[in-house]
């Protein structure tokens, strides 16, 4: 009987084989863990990198201002051909000898009336705008669409976006800015401090910067304040007058805005002519001013604060209507010398200015409620309280001679006329949304 084969020798090879198979697997385990783990860490170290670019931390107060900046923003509201186009067309003058002018802040209510007036004469006109919270995004959001029914395009972008600056500046050869981009209010200061260093101060510089640079440099009339006279006790103010004494951290970036005008006036050569407004009002104005709370409030039956000082006088504003302060602006940008600098060279001494644009009538905010009274036929319930003392000044009278020596501007709507065209507009052709749903 034969023996049978020996398999002895293939079983030994079969086990060694999957040894062999086994070791081989775990091998490519460890390695694939190792790939899998390195790509996931690289995956989390960029999301942590992207999210630390756009993270901002909310400040412990409730007041912090949001804007619609995103990550990237220069990307994303800076290129393409379309947005270029739109750049273009919008800036691009419709009258022979016709100005290219940047407007920052162009969906406030300033910069919208100014946009409005410059579009319709045929200059060009390019708005930039961060639509930030600091009063109902909504209201500049209305106002940006009235703007483009008259083919005047805003960019959204903030004034630090150096990087978007220098696109705008590269795209269109800007012969004036009016820049009017600021944080405005003065109480608003002591919640959140920060906003107003960050937009009056060092959004500022940046524009400076960028158009300093520019070939050939643009002329730059701004926004100061009435503000910075401060704890100024000589009326009417006159641009002659001290104005080292400011009285709210608003009133001390605007007056730092000036100081800072005369340094790249003096090393650059940039033209740059600052305006001090006085207590502007009209119809799609800020809904944190006085006229326009107070007018919300009567009509929803609500007591308003009527201040007086802390020596029991009535607090008093040189209320100016919205149309006399545009008319104000074009006249400063008329009459604007042409910077001197040349690749961020100065070539020559250059213009500088500073001018008063109020309506030269202080008028108690005692009489203004009055005045509501009456337009809106409603009786005010009135809470009268000391100042408190929030950086407010008792007292504003403007001396507007220079101004009127200079550009001819010369206010002519009275505090009674300015409140009925205000509440005609803001009431009827607003339709009370805007005015109404702000929240007290």
């Amino acid at each position: 009987m034969a023996s049978p084969p020996d398999t002895s020798k293939t079983t030994k090879l079969d086990r060694y084989h999957s040894y062999i198979r086994r070791i081989n697997s775990s091998k490519f385990l460890a390695a694939s863990s190792k790939v899998l783990f390195r790509v996931i860490l690289l995956v989390a170290l960029v999301l942590i990198f992207f999210f630390t670019l756009n993270y901002h931390p909310l400040p412990e107060n409730p007041h912090h201002i949001h804007t619609t900046q995103n990550l990237l923003s220069s990307a994303f509201h800076g290129g393409g051909a379309d947005w270029e186009k739109q750049v273009r067309h919008s800036s691009t003058p419709r009258r022979p000898k016709g100005f290219s002018v940047l407007v920052t802040g162009a969906a406030g209510f300033i910069g919208t009336h100014c946009s409005f007036a410059l579009k319709k004469r045929g200059d060009g006109v390019l708005g930039l705008d961060n639509f930030n919270s600091y009063y109902d995004p909504s209201l500049k959001r209305a106002r940006q669409k009235q703007l483009a029914k008259h083919e005047i395009f805003i960019v959204e972008g903030d004034l630090n976006d150096a990087e978007l600056l220098s696109k705008l500046f590269d795209i269109v050869t800007f012969s004036h800015v009016l820049h009017l981009a600021a944080q405005a209010g003065v109480r608003y200061a002591m919640e959140n401090p920060q906003s107003y260093v960050n937009s009056n101060i060092a959004g500022f510089i940046n524009l400076l910067e960028v158009a300093k640079a520019a070939d050939p440099q643009p002329s730059i009339v701004w926004a100061s304040s009435s503000s910075v006279y401060g704890l100024n006790t000589k009326n009417p103010f006159s641009e002659s007058h001290r104005t080292d004494q400011p009285a709210s951290l608003y009133a001390a970036t605007k007056k730092a805005g000036e100081e800072i005008a005369h340094t790249y006036n003096h090393i650059y050569g940039l033209s740059l002519t600052g305006l001090r407004f006085f207590t502007v009002y009209g119809p799609w104005g800020r809904p944190d001013m006085a006229y326009f709370f107070f007018t919300k409030d009567i009509l929803q039956g609500k007591t308003i604060d009527i201040y007086k000082t802390q020596g029991d006088k009535e607090v008093a504003r040189d209320f100016t209507y919205i149309d006399d302060v545009v008319k104000g602006c074009i006249g400063a940008l008329d009459t604007a010398k042409k910077s001197t600098g040349s690749g961020g060279k100065k070539r020559a001494p250059a213009q500088l200015r500073i001018y008063n644009l109020g309506n030269t009538s202080p008028v108690p905010v005692g009489k203004l409620v009055s005045i509501l009274e009456s337009l809106l036929n409603v009786k005010a319930k009135k809470h009268v309280i000391r100042m408190p003392r929030n950086g407010d000044v008792p007292f504003t009278h403007a001396d507007v001679k220079l101004a009127f020596k200079d550009f001819g501007y010369k206010p002519t709507t009275d505090l009674t006329t300015g409140l009925r065209k205000f509440v005609r507009c803001g009431l009827y052709e607003m339709r009370f949304h805007l005015l109404l749903k702000m929240p007290s």
